[in-house]
């Protein structure tokens, strides 16, 4: 009769998911919205007393009977968000979070002060991207010197919920790949690349021990009686929201392709070996596992469909009936949905843009159609780098906001040739940071559960919702990515050699 909870704590909201492992049924699902800061800069940042107050409330509509009834918390969170800390674990100011692309001038600091991306490659794995930690920390010692001075602690998000709950800090080696610091090989921190983040301080001394994925500790007492919760609740190392993800579609052993239709959208896939690429063409992150978790990201995916319904004036749920009668290729509109910059491929400073209006096709269901087009041929190009690497799949597991959507499930099929199967548990972040969870506290307990075996119990495939590729789209298709591809190219060139101002 007892229970283990998800939290996700994402960009838009929090989401908790109660699950009953042993009737293998979700008992709550509850959620509760989040505010974002946004500059002109390019800034995205967050109080994190927002995260509490929203996983406040999200217990608070969780019953009472079943609060009593959980024995083990997992955290997922947004990766690469920066929580500075004092001494005292006080929160210094709002944290800059994974989107933020104000802080580029800092990554291409970093990575020069190393000799270059190709040898920030070399060292630990990947190159500094616009978003990642490791350039916060000299933007905030640029713009907010009182703040950088009292620094004592860097957590990332899903290490401050957790520090909230136990008291303790700790990060792990998922979401600490996603600083640009862990050497991903080895899974030790970098003294390279933190001294090239600031010569003049010890920032390892900033950073908190890094713990074994299957690790878990105890919620505080004054927590657990906030929350209404027992006090043996145990608290598991939790990770980032991609490899929380990755563990809720059962992403935990070889050949299985998980793709999350979120604000962002990512692609990846388990191996038990490094993955590194030396151009860069994906996070070469480590699981949350104990293994590793090559991933594709790009940083606008639901969050360029939202846009274009917001202006139209409807809601994304209406999306599917908004673009019904649209053709594949959206009657030869192109949008590159580069609203918020863009990490895969590397261009920070995009923005979308539409390509090949005429009097025709100008309507808010091809507009619409083109957002989400867009999104999918961009996780298209990076998953064609995976397949230059040797990696092949039989099928993609959708996960995230979009995977709601049955035409977006097509699109994704048609798109990428592949069939799509969607996991039974929609939150898939949430959902994969209770069977974390569950991992932990038989670990706890002195068990040996194998994660792989708990993931192939518990991941099951929601019936009706799997498609597969329509022959005809997918002949279709292939024309319409390669005229995404064209207009990404002269993005890329522009982006790369900017006119003179006098030029334009």
């Amino acid at each position: 009769m007892s229970l283990v909870v998800g939290l996700d704590v994402g960009t838009q909201s929090v989401k908790l998911v109660a699950y009953d492992a042993a009737a293998r049924r979700l008992v709550a699902t509850h959620g509760h919205p989040l505010e974002l800061i946004a500059g002109d800069d390019g800034s995205r940042e967050q109080r994190a007393e927002w995260w509490i107050e929203a996983i406040r409330a999200c217990f608070a509509k969780l019953d009472a009977e079943y609060r009593a009834r959980v024995v083990a918390i997992g955290v997922s969170g947004q990766q690469h968000g920066f929580v500075p800390l004092d001494a005292a674990g006080q929160v210094l100011a709002p944290a800059k979070l994974w989107c933020d692309t104000s802080t580029q001038r800092e990554c291409d600091e970093i990575m020069a002060a190393v000799g270059g991306a190709e040898r920030c490659v070399d060292i630990a794995g990947n190159p500094i991207l616009a978003g990642y930690t490791a350039s916060k920390l000299p933007w905030t010692r640029k713009h907010r010197p009182d703040v950088y001075a009292r620094l004592a602690s860097i957590l990332l998000p899903h290490d401050y919920v957790n520090f909230w709950l136990t008291g303790e800090r700790w990060m792990e080696y998922g979401d600490a790949s996603g600083t640009g610091w862990l050497d991903v090989r080895t899974r030790q921190w970098s003294p390279e690349m933190l001294k090239a983040t600031d010569p003049e301080r010890d920032l390892s001394a900033c950073l908190p021990p890094l713990v074994a994925p299957d690790a878990s500790f105890p919620i505080s007492a004054r927590i657990a009686d906030e929350l209404g919760l027992p006090h043996g609740v145990r608290v598991s190392a939790g990770g980032g929201d991609n490899m929380m993800a990755a563990i809720g579609t059962g992403n935990v052993e070889p050949g299985v392709l998980s793709m999350s239709l979120g604000t962002s959208g990512t692609l990846f896939a388990y191996a038990d070996h490094p993955v590194v690429d030396a151009a860069g063409g994906w996070a070469a992150f480590c699981s949350s596992t104990g293994g590793w978790l090559p991933l594709i990201c790009t940083m606008n995916c639901t969050l360029a469909t939202e846009a274009v319904a917001k202006a139209f004036n409807f809601s994304s749920r209406d999306g599917d009936n908004v673009m019904a009668g649209t053709l594949s290729g959206a009657g030869g509109l192109v949008m590159l949905p580069f609203f918020n910059g863009e990490r895969t491929p590397d261009l920070p400073h995009a923005r979308g843009s539409l390509h090949g209006m005429d009097l025709n096709n100008v309507t808010r269901a091809n507009i619409y159609r083109a957002a989400m087009e867009g999104a999918t041929y961009a996780l298209r190009n990076g998953y064609d780098a995976l397949r230059a690497a040797g990696l092949s799949f039989d099928a993609i597991r959708l996960t995230g906001g979009g995977s709601h959507s049955a035409a977006w499930r097509q699109m994704v099929a048609d798109i990428f040739g592949l069939p799509v199967e969607v996991p039974l548990q929609a939150e898939g972040a949430a959902f994969g940071a209770a069977l974390q969870a569950l991992w932990a506290l038989d670990h706890a307990s002195g068990g040996h559960a194998d994660l792989a075996a708990i993931a192939r119990e518990h991941v099951l495939i929601a019936p009706g919702l799997s498609t597969r590729p329509d022959a005809k789209n997918t002949a279709a298709y292939q024309g319409h990515y390669r005229q995404f591809l064209r207009h990404l190219d002269v993005a890329r060139s522009f982006h790369a050699n900017p006119p003179a101002a006098g030029d334009v």
